[in-house]
């Protein structure tokens, strides 16, 4: 019977060990080429998972660890089902990428509840009165996301080339994604 492959690649850009952990992390997930909203967001988590177990190291740790902090999201701060997500993602980030380690299936991990929100949807005259509280300075720049859907980062990244008034068309580089 030939031997199984892991879920995870066996390559992993192997990080400074002269560097400090987080700084260790840092790397990889630019080598990775994360987007710097997600390292951030994934280096807190690093560090709420560390700080929860008493400032353990996470190579000392493994699945049971993974498993009460998670839960503890969910039970105790009443985190919601995004929130968990985003926190199990940097977890599994950790270990597979900057570890070279996978923790397996995480059975009796308490889930956050889906909240069942409807989309909330703006009449025009609310529109119009949130868009007049707006500073005049921001008015512009606001009203063009509004109307163009862009997100914020998408509008403040946007350059005058990327604007084709011939086809009315804007190109978005490096939109959330890619």
């Amino acid at each position: 019977m030939p031997p199984q492959k892991p879920n995870f690649p066996v390559e992993r850009f192997a990080p400074n060990p002269k560097l400090k952990f987080m700084e260790q992390c840092r790397e990889v997930m630019r080598f990775r080429r994360l987007a710097l909203r997600s390292e951030q967001a994934y280096l807190e988590w690093i560090k709420r998972f560390i700080f929860f177990h008493d400032k353990r190291h996470p190579k000392d740790m493994g699945e049971p660890e993974v498993r009460a902090f998670l839960t503890h999201l969910a039970v105790q701060r009443r985190v919601s089902a995004g929130t968990q997500n985003q926190a199990f993602n940097a977890l599994l980030f950790l270990y597979r990428h900057v570890l070279g380690r996978d923790f397996g299936v995480l059975d009796g991990v308490e889930r956050a509840r889906r909240s069942q929100r409807v989309p909330v949807v703006l009449s025009k005259a609310e529109v119009q009165r949130l868009l007049a509280a707006i500073p005049p300075k921001y008015r512009l720049f606001f009203q063009f996301l509004y109307g163009t859907g862009l997100r914020l980062m998408e509008g403040l990244r946007l350059r005058v080339k990327d604007v084709d008034f011939e086809r009315n068309q804007i190109i978005v580089r490096g939109g959330k994604g890619d």
